[in-house]
């Protein structure tokens, strides 16, 4: 269901003065919001999952490329790149548990995190938000933009056919 302006129906009426009687959802599904005078559904209203920050995707890297490791393991590898300190690692680690980014096994004296979702999923979510936030959902635009900003090789255009052409079938 879209969002419907000034069609909610809830018994009252919204701030245009159109009645909102008889809502034909009496469903706990969906929400209306009689000050915007929108009918919401209730999936629309979950929480997305947050973003990792810059350095919560170093962590996330270390995490996809080793697998589950503790804080020292992961520690070791962000100072190769960069300095920083063990415990801003491990502070890092412990919000981004608390953000659902990673899980904690607390079983042994030495707690194990992995990443929770899979690179890809996480790359998706970036990628979806940059979209709507950058290009105003235009897939085009971004696709134009990134080519454009670094020159792509005669592999990876072949390789970029290949794939617009194998998503033009799927949607056949």
């Amino acid at each position: 269901m879209e969002l419907s302006k000034c069609r909610a129906k809830t018994g009252g009426r919204c701030r245009h003065g159109t009645l909102l009687a008889n809502f034909p959802f009496r469903s706990t599904n969906y929400f209306v919001d009689i000050t915007n005078c929108f009918v919401y559904p209730r999936y629309m209203l979950q929480p997305t999952r947050p973003l990792p920050t810059d350095s919560e995707l170093e962590i996330l890297r270390v995490l996809w490329d080793r697998g589950p490791s503790t804080v020292r393991q992961v520690y070791e590898k962000v100072k190769a790149a960069k300095p920083v300190g063990y415990t801003t690692v491990l502070k890092l680690m412990q919000i981004m548990a608390e953000k659902g980014l990673v899980r904690r096994n607390e079983e042994q004296r030495t707690h194990v995190y992995e990443a929770r979702l899979p690179r890809e999923s996480t790359q998706r979510q970036l990628v979806g938000d940059l979209l709507d936030r950058a290009f105003g959902g235009s897939a085009m635009q971004m696709v134009m933009q990134a080519i454009s900003a670094k020159r792509a090789t005669p592999a990876e255009i072949d390789q970029i056919r290949r794939m617009l052409d194998e998503y033009v079938e799927k949607r056949r």
